[in-house]
């Protein structure tokens, strides 16, 4: 494209729609795939007896495999611990994680009260997940480098330019168009990137903004999907693809990739829903058999919300006094369901087999 330079703010970033074609008919066939593939995840989980029980093992696992794309790395165990202890963590990179998770929360909360995705909304975001005042970028100089110093790319500049570029970004999104979803998706995703606004903070963002996106336009009722592990996956050509669009117009590749992402990522929420609901059904048999007067439907599901427990979670579902509830744990952990740590001056449970199948996920 003859107006980009990688040196110079690329504030002739075109506006959205694209002018082409872009329901190619290699586009329409992925297409075709993936809303397949969404559709099956999304029946599952309307299908489930709980359908937002494994929503925060779900949303930690997208906020740890997004901040990984930044380079903010933390293993599940210190991440499901920090957010079941009382004990603060000091690991700055699980403290980002959880400010991830939160800020998707946060989003979801919002689109409830009000289905649109503004500019307002990605600043509450950013700073979310930033825990500071952030707003729309102001002073000049920022380029994004690769690994050997090289600028790739440098934003456009300028808050007025930056705000125009996200109103029609606004618009874009909430109008109602014959562009099938989830290409509007990708385009909307690439459109973002490439505008830049925060000095910080853009990826995580503009990853939020695919599941807000996918669930007002209903196409997840629960949005129990994590898309950011693909990315990582295939980061290179995730690069490469977003830079063939900055540089040569190439929407069809960029297009497919977002669509594979949506694939990859449903069906292997698919086989991960199944495998913790299958051991669900497996542990709850085993306990109503081996500890039947332990057993609850209650107890089971808090069980399984998260890897680790504690006895303060039995207590505020109403499972039984302190000591009730902390013989029920002691009796599961005896029994061989669970395994014992303390951090601090708590004891967490864990249950380690559904640790497992996050874990070889």
């Amino acid at each position: 494209m003859t107006n980009f330079n990688r040196s110079k703010p690329y504030n002739n970033l075109p506006l959205l729609p694209p002018d082409g074609i872009l329901e190619t008919t290699k586009v329409l066939r992925k297409t075709i795939e993936a809303s397949r593939a969404l559709a099956q995840l999304n029946g599952m989980l309307i299908s489930l007896p709980n359908p937002t029980l494994f929503l925060d093992t779900i949303h930690l696992q997208e906020a740890k495999a997004s901040s990984e794309i930044e380079n903010i790395i933390t293993t599940n165990d210190d991440l499901y611990k920090a957010i079941v202890a009382d004990k603060k963590y000091n690991n700055s990179a699980t403290k980002e994680v959880i400010s991830y998770k939160e800020a998707l929360w946060q989003g979801l909360e919002s689109i409830e009260k009000r289905p649109f995705i503004t500019t307002n909304l990605c600043i509450e975001i950013v700073q979310s997940i930033k825990k500071n005042t952030a707003g729309i970028r102001t002073t000049p100089g920022t380029t994004l480098k690769n690994t050997e110093g090289e600028i790739i790319y440098t934003p456009p500049s300028g808050e007025t330019i930056l705000r125009d570029k996200l109103a029609n970004l606004e618009k874009f999104i909430n109008e109602r168009d014959t562009i099938d979803p989830l290409i509007k998706m990708a385009l909307i995703h690439y459109q973002f990137e490439a505008i830049h606004p925060f000095t910080d903070g853009n990826g995580r963002t503009g990853r939020i903004l695919l599941l807000l996106y996918l669930k007002i336009e209903k196409l997840l009722d629960i949005p129990a999907i994590y898309l950011s592990e693909y990315i990582i996956k295939n980061k290179k050509e995730y690069y490469n693809k977003l830079r063939n669009v900055t540089e040569k117009g190439d929407w069809e590749e960029w297009i497919l990739y977002m669509l594979e992402m949506i694939l990859f990522t449903a069906n292997k929420g698919l086989t991960l829903l199944n495998q913790v609901n299958q051991l669900m059904i497996t542990f709850t048999e085993e306990v109503k058999s081996d500890l039947p007067k332990v057993y609850s439907k209650d107890l089971i599901e808090i069980l399984f919300k998260l890897p680790y427990t504690k006895r303060q979670y039995l207590i505020d579902a109403d499972l039984g006094t302190p000591k009730t509830v902390g013989n029920y744990l002691n009796e599961l952990e005896g029994a061989g369901f669970l395994t014992s740590e303390k951090v601090g001056k708590e004891k967490l449970y864990l249950n380690f087999r559904l640790m497992e199948v996050l874990e070889n996920s």
